[in-house]
């Protein structure tokens, strides 16, 4: 006799799902992270995907959090390596660059990377790879390990204040304040007007990252 099409399957029919594992949630969580953002990667929003239930994810992630900076870790291996060509300050500035781009790419995590606290082997790739740029430069070690959390701070806030872009209406608004400002009760952003608002995002990130390379390279750790 044939089954009816509408024939309940006995489970035991069914393939066995496959078993968890962290790297498996987490590579579940960058595919949620690409196809619906941040807001969206709760450990609910997971456990559908893994099909299963919410209480077998932390067994393997301990909560919300822990999960965006394994995200963010495995995000990290996608900044490439030290550039073979030029000075160490300006591959330096090349690897500084790539991890902000790769945040840029995805908005959301920008923001939660700034309070995230990954621990893996990617993040730890990309701050030896700083080290040894700033040490190939001579900088003190003291100086380069407190100069490492700057520049990443730099290059994760930069990222996260564009993650909610301005409207056009609100830079224009910016713009006029600024070139209105009073010169006599404003004197010095009267003075400055152009020169506030001036210059791409681009140049205004690359001398950022310089004028930081050059006052870590030159200030000694207190202590």
């Amino acid at each position: 006799m044939t089954a009816r099409p509408d024939t309940p399957r006995s489970r035991r029919e069914r393939p066995a799902k496959p078993a968890l594992t962290r790297e498996g949630i987490v590579a579940a969580a960058l595919a949620v992270l690409r196809a619906e953002g941040l807001r969206k990667l709760t450990m609910r929003r997971l456990a559908e995907e893994l099909d299963t239930g919410p209480a077998s994810l932390y067994v393997y992630v301990r909560n919300t959090a822990e999960l965006h900076a394994a995200v963010l870790d495995e995000l990290l291996g996608t900044v490439g390596p030290a550039p073979a060509e030029g000075s160490w300050r300006e591959r330096l500035e090349g690897v500084l660059t790539s991890y902000t781009a790769m945040l840029f790419a995805y908005p959301d995590l920008a923001r939660s990377a700034l309070t995230a606290r990954p621990s893996g082997a990617h993040y730890l790739n990309l701050i030896e790879t700083l080290l040894a740029l700033l040490d190939e430069g001579g900088v003190p070690p003291a100086q380069a390990a407190w100069g490492v959390d700057l520049l990443l701070q730099h290059a994760t806030a930069t990222a996260a204040e564009h993650t909610d872009e301005a409207s056009q209406e609100d830079w224009d608004a910016l713009r006029h304040a600024v070139h209105e400002a009073s010169e006599r009760t404003r004197p010095h952003i009267a003075g400055l007007a152009g020169p506030l608002l001036s210059g791409p995002p681009e140049a205004r990130l690359s001398w950022g990252f310089q004028a930081l390379i050059g006052g870590i390279e030159r200030t000694a750790v207190p202590g």
